[in-house]
């Protein structure tokens, strides 16, 4: 089986148990094939990181949700260290968080994230939101890596 016969994981980096169960929701009920790894702080995102750092492994993501307010390591040091990682820098991270605030966004922005979405409160627009993250990032959008993605 090479690198790309399965399709790589979404990562999921999220706290809230809420979120994170409407997020896996929203993508399964949009037909996401990929599988989900959730990680629930930034320090278990950091070693998933680290742990998958080679642009063959299988576990690297395809696509990464990261929340900001993350209990141990925030969203933002997160960023900090997959923009600084060769591999990681690579990977599409989209931030998907309740902050509206103009700091987090302009860090966000200046670390390198690929895009900067505020949740919606409401499920159906939630779910709107991760559809349009489906179409563009993981159908629309030419992927790292040389590989194709089952969407």
């Amino acid at each position: 089986m090479n690198a790309y016969t399965r399709a790589r994981p979404i990562l999921l980096v999220e706290d809230n148990l809420m979120d994170l169960d409407l997020t896996i929701q929203a993508l399964r009920e949009h037909s996401v094939a990929n599988p989900i790894v959730a990680c629930r702080d930034g320090e278990e995102a950091l070693l998933y990181m680290e742990q998958h750092s080679s642009s063959i492994d299988t576990q690297l993501p395809i696509l990464v949700l990261l929340d900001l307010r993350l209990p141990k390591v925030d969203g933002i040091e997160v960023l900090r260290q997959a923009r600084n990682n060769p591999i990681w820098k690579q990977v599409p991270i989209v931030v998907l968080t309740t902050s509206r605030e103009n700091r987090d966004i302009e860090t966000a922005y200046q670390l390198g994230v690929n895009s900067y979405i505020v949740k919606p409160v409401d499920f159906q627009a939630f779910a709107e939101v991760v559809k349009t993250i489906k179409v563009y990032w993981l159908l629309t959008n030419e992927l790292p890596f040389g590989e194709t993605n089952a969407g």
